[in-house]
């Protein structure tokens, strides 16, 4: 899902969760080739369902786009945490955004639970907030991501 460090922001500063996912729609759009502002409208669209805000300062905002033919991901470390309307209230600074291909129902969920089974990992999850780079962040993920695969 991570197609490389370019996929990876280590020390994101936003003012809240909006403009949280602005930035990570512009990053998205770039990376995989999308359009922004349709990706904005379809995070903003389904935040408007319920938070992504998964607890534990952990969020998994997703949307699905009818230009993309595999999911793909983006990872962003804050440099402050921000409201996000977690389950826990608790403010997020690990963010994992994952954008699918609009018919992709069972792939899409997959997605998602690989996504979530991943950040539930504790010792993983603290190692990518002590984490300070973008390349340093990818193989932490890359190298669980396939640790996770081999269990």
């Amino acid at each position: 899902m991570l197609t490389g460090p370019e996929a990876v922001l280590a020390s994101v500063k936003t003012p809240g969760k909006k403009a949280l996912l602005a930035e990570l729609s512009g990053r998205a759009a770039k990376v995989f080739a999308l359009d922004e502002r349709r990706l904005f409208d379809r995070l903003v669209e389904r935040e408007a369902l319920g938070s992504t805000g998964v607890g534990g300062g952990i969020a998994i905002p997703h949307a699905r786009m009818a230009s993309i033919v595999a999911p793909r991901g983006l990872f962003a470390r804050l440099a402050q945490p921000v409201a996000f309307d977690a389950v826990d209230e608790r403010p997020v600074d690990i963010v994992f955004l994952l954008v699918a291909p609009e018919g992709a129902g069972a792939d899409h969920l997959k997605a998602l639970a690989r996504v979530s089974r991943l950040l539930r990992d504790r010792a993983l999850v603290d190692k990518l907030r002590a984490t300070e780079t973008a390349e340093a962040l990818y193989a932490l993920l890359v190298e669980s991501v396939q640790a996770q695969s081999a269990a």
